[in-house]
């Protein structure tokens, strides 16, 4: 912990020069999440030849290397150290009404590498309140919830919806993704890049009991700086499975933009290719 926070207190001149050294550490030992992200990248993308597909894996762990450095930030860094370091902008803002709320607004997010900078980047400019997923290390939880807590209001574990709609019944704005596979037991078979992927359907359910406005958060690069853009995703009419197939759209779409920033390295299909599909 004393060694990553050093890390990130350097100049940022050296940050880029560290990411690139961080993914080099990660393509040589980081060996199931390289094969991890190779799968996903091959089923996904099977119109691009064997060497734009290695290009894209490549590239995709420069954004690994760098989430390192990135991921400190969110979490070590002061608000005031932000906002003088880190070039951003967030796009449609004005759609949200942060003093006079009235009805909560669901924010679904893609897993981008950047993530948790992005969540505190949104953080400082209005208040947000996550859904998370308890970590599997007792200590790295900590850690994890300590770095989030700096900026994001509360969060709330997934399998606790009750303590997330009554934020949104309260008008609160909340961070939520379902782009990762959570297994059958509230999922079900979805397109997600012409694959069948579980995907979770309670965002309809979240919506008709909270009455809440849904809104997609898409970020990316352009050059140096972070883009934070928010658009509203129309859902009137949609049943369940018809919204989530909706959200994996939206979400395929932004990431086709800018591919090499998602995170690849999850294991999206495990429940309907296998496990083995991965080994």
């Amino acid at each position: 912990m004393t060694f990553w926070r050093g890390l990130c207190h350097l100049p940022i001149a050296c940050h880029q020069v560290m990411a690139k050294i961080c993914a080099k550490i990660l393509w040589m030992f980081a060996k199931s999440r390289k094969k991890i992200a190779r799968a996903n990248i091959n089923a996904c993308f099977p119109d691009l030849s064997k060497i734009q597909q290695d290009q894209l894996l490549k590239k995709n762990f420069l954004f690994l290397g760098r989430s390192i450095i990135e991921t400190g930030i969110a979490w070590f860094w002061s608000d005031k150290k932000i906002q003088k370091l880190i070039d951003y902008e967030i796009i449609g803002l004005d759609q949200i009404d942060v003093k006079n709320q009235v009805k909560g607004n669901l924010i679904i997010f893609k897993h981008s590498q950047h993530l948790e900078l992005d969540a505190r980047l949104l953080a400082m400019n209005m208040p947000i309140y996550g859904v998370s997923r308890t970590h599997n290390s007792i200590s790295m939880n900590s850690i994890q919830e300590k770095g989030r807590l700096s900026s994001i209001q509360d969060t709330a574990d997934k399998n606790n919806p009750r303590k997330f709609m009554r934020w949104l019944k309260d008008g609160k704005n909340v961070l939520y993704a379902i782009d990762q596979d959570y297994g059958w037991e509230h999922s079900v078979k979805l397109k997600f890049f012409n694959q069948d992927a579980a995907t979770i359907t309670t965002v309809k359910k979240i919506i008709d009991i909270t009455n809440c406005n849904l809104l997609f958060i898409n970020t990316f690069y352009e050059k140096n700086r972070i883009i934070l853009k928010l658009e509203s995703i129309a859902y009137m009419g949609l049943n369940a499975p018809e919204l989530s197939q909706k959200i994996n759209d939206v979400m395929e779409e932004k990431i086709l933009q800018y591919p090499a920033e998602y995170l690849w390295v999850h294991r999206r299909f495990k429940s309907t290719l296998g496990k083995e599909f991965y080994q």
